[in-house]
């Protein structure tokens, strides 16, 4: 990768990464957190706090993706980490449980993931978008497990309010390197693809439904999961650490011969698809040993090692799979896709814990990864990496 692409690709991925900070932070404490508030006894009301950054993210992210189209990513992506800023302030003033979810809102209104990931498809070459793509799926790996790691202790250190404001502090920051760091992306000129045609191409609805089922999933697991190791593991929330550690990023080191093997010797379908089947693995066995203390550890590193392949591979084979000339526009019904899994499982992991019970999320969760599973089976030979001759521009 030229010096420019490393540039764009590392600032554009801090960015993303910042984004799904302000999502991820609040997953491992406020399910306890909320019991403090007016309203924190309301089990749905508490998911939905957890998931409406995620619905607002649904409904922009086509709107502020076709208006990076016209106006620049850049702009775009500077107005909505201003909302991003705002509503994690408002957040960290808000007395109660609908207080959080009005900031919360607000925050994911700021739904510039499409706008990112089409910036870094106009200034990297193709043989190299994967590499740029799976960095931007890395961060959000990333950013799940320092939120999982730090979350607990920030809690201690700062409270609920601090990690709101600290996460405000960091997009304002952010803004700066959109501005002078991040290069501007070139003026490209390309035949308008219809929006029917990126919605009826079948290789991106699997993918599309991919993200989907996995952030649904990921999210409804941890409205249940933190309690838990609370209640069976007998591990205080200060402590969850200790778990997360060493788990997140075993399994980061564990999943990247897995993506590097795949990649070279063009076996990424059989990768990810040994991916979605140790998902579906890992709700089964939530779903039966729930209260088995090691068993529950070691199905987080089951999971995070499933969640990690996904989330580093998935963007990357859109970009490569989308139409050359509606990469923005895939990648913002992706990215939609992703927001509406974030939003649906929040609350749904809520109205599930509270109304059937803990084991349903993990029933539900392996439901819908089993359609992914034979939805993907079904896919055809993953592309390898383009390789052209043509020098990114300086």
């Amino acid at each position: 990768m030229s010096r420019n692409e490393i540039r764009a690709s590392t600032s554009l991925a801090s960015i993303f990464a910042l984004r799904m900070l302000g999502l991820f932070l609040i997953l491992p404490v406020f399910a306890i957190h909320a019991k403090t508030l007016p309203g924190g006894d309301n089990a749905t009301l508490v998911g939905i706090a957890m998931g409406i950054y995620g619905a607002s993210q649904a409904l922009l992210q086509l709107p502020f993706g076709m208006a990076s189209d016209k106006y620049g990513r850049k702009r775009i992506i500077v107005i909505g980490l201003i909302l991003f800023a705002l509503g994690a302030f408002i957040s960290a003033g808000a007395t109660s449980v609908m207080g959080v979810v009005i900031g919360r809102a607000i925050q994911g209104a700021g739904a510039i993931s499409a706008a990112i990931t089409a910036l870094i498809a106009d200034v990297t070459r193709e043989e190299h978008r994967t590499k740029a793509m799976a960095m931007v799926g890395g961060s959000i790996g990333l950013s799940f497990a320092i939120s999982l790691v730090a979350a607990p202790a920030l809690y201690q250190s700062i409270g609920m309010s601090g990690i709101f404001i600290a996460t405000g502090i960091l997009s304002i920051l952010a803004i700066g390197v959109v501005l002078f760091v991040t290069p501007a992306a070139p003026m490209i000129k390309a035949e308008r693809v219809p929006f029917s045609v990126v919605l009826k191409n079948k290789e991106l609805m699997r993918l599309n439904y991919g993200v989907f089922a996995l952030h649904l999933t990921q999210v409804a697991m941890f409205v249940v999961v933190p309690s838990a190791l609370v209640q069976y593991a007998d591990i205080p929330l200060a402590s969850h650490w200790k778990v997360y550690l060493p788990v997140v990023f075993g399994s980061f080191i564990a999943m990247l011969p897995a993506i590097f093997i795949g990649e070279k010797r063009g076996k990424m379908k059989q990768v990810f698809i040994a991916a979605i089947a140790l998902m579906l693995l890992v709700q089964l066995g939530f779903w039966q040993f729930l209260d088995k203390p090691v068993v529950l550890i070691g199905l987080l590193f089951a999971f995070f090692l499933s969640f990690n392949i996904l989330e580093a591979s998935q963007p990357s084979l859109v970009s490569r799979l989308a139409p050359p000339a509606a990469k923005g526009t895939a990648l913002g019904v992706y990215n939609t896709l992703q927001a509406l899994g974030l939003a649906c499982g929040g609350a749904l992991g809520g109205y599930l814990k509270q109304h059937v019970g803990p084991s349903s999320v993990f029933i539900i969760g392996a439901g819908l990864t089993l359609a992914w599973l034979i939805i993907a089976l079904n896919m055809p030979e993953l592309p390898r990496r383009a390789k052209t001759m043509q020098p990114a521009q300086a």
